[in-house]
């Protein structure tokens, strides 16, 4: 197999994500059952980290650690990509001394021109775009408690960010419904909408989104680098929280996810989090079996 990256969910086909979701959770089983497969030893994995994060940075260095390998753990301080250097030379000189390259960052277009010089698989582990690792997670979580997601209404209940973007390829690839309810002025990107209006439906109340839903899914309001626009997103999004009685309005077996941190008390309460139909962590440890699932997916025809 040739080198492959994951920008987005669109670089794999629906087929090759179904057989990935079924991996991750061979994978799991595995790990829980105290198994060791370490497929890539000496193999390293450059993470590229401009955006922090906890649960990527846990969830794959301790996926490479479980595989035999390394994961490198790079901030802006340590690479000349912060100091100027124009990306397709890192990309360049980056990718000649490791196996993969995951990036977390702010522009996809800098994701897009790493990879189109990268020598190696690019992960794209989050930008403002898109954030596909957390849709392969939330797929495997969906399947593991309910089955296949196939012909199901997911409701999306607030910004229409990288995460509602990712949703929308998901839609596609899954071969769901996606009921969108946001405020005016904070939709997703009006293309992707466009391209997929055949299982889109964007709506401002909240409780049309969740009517008959089989899964209710949020974000913060004010996403990593909109820190300055936390008090404006608080009035324009009030009436989006996810609350035990928004989620009663959905199938009576709808579950709930939050790809965390998640803003108690104000795009979801409290006490929701605390139900028993959020599975938000079981999703956040889900990150590291579908990731898992990616690198063996990107690496193993190419050791």
């Amino acid at each position: 197999m040739s080198k492959r990256h994951f920008l987005t969910l669109l670089d794999l086909t629906p087929a090759e994500l179904n057989q990935l979701i079924a991996r991750a959770i061979e994978l799991k089983q595995m790990r829980n059952e105290g198994v060791i497969y370490e497929p890539f030893k000496n193999r390293v994995m450059a993470m590229i980290f401009e955006k922090a994060s906890t649960r990527t940075r846990v969830s794959f260095e301790t996926g490479m650690a479980h595989f035999g390998g390394h994961a490198m753990f790079l901030s802006p301080r340590d690479t000349q990509l912060g100091r100027g250097e124009p990306v397709e030379d890192s990309a360049r000189v980056i990718s000649s001394m490791v196996d993969i390259v995951m990036i977390r960052t702010f522009s996809h277009a800098l994701v897009q021109t790493f990879a189109e010089y990268s020598s190696v698989p690019v992960i794209n582990a989050l930008t403002d775009d898109f954030h596909p690792c957390q849709l392969l997670a939330d797929m495997q979580t969906f399947h593991e408690y309910r089955g296949s997601i196939q012909g199901k209404t997911v409701a999306w209940v607030g910004d229409g960010n990288n995460m509602c973007n990712s949703y929308i390829n998901a839609s596609r690839q899954f071969d769901f419904k996606l009921n969108i309810a946001c405020p005016e002025g904070f939709e997703p990107n009006a293309d992707l909408v466009a391209q997929n209006a055949d299982r889109i439906t964007l709506l401002e109340a909240p409780e049309e989104a969740v009517d008959k839903a089989d899964l209710v899914v949020t974000d913060v309001w004010a996403s990593m680098g909109q820190e300055s626009e936390q008090r404006e997103r608080i009035r324009e999004f009030r009436g989006y929280q996810v609350t035990p009685q928004l989620m009663d309005l959905a199938n009576k077996d709808a579950l709930f996810m939050h790809c965390l941190p998640a803003h108690r008390g104000e795009e979801v309460s409290a006490d929701m989090m605390d139900d028993q139909r959020c599975v938000a962590f079981p999703e956040a440890e889900n990150r590291l079996h579908a990731q898992k699932a990616l690198i063996e997916f990107l690496l193993k025809d190419l050791i």
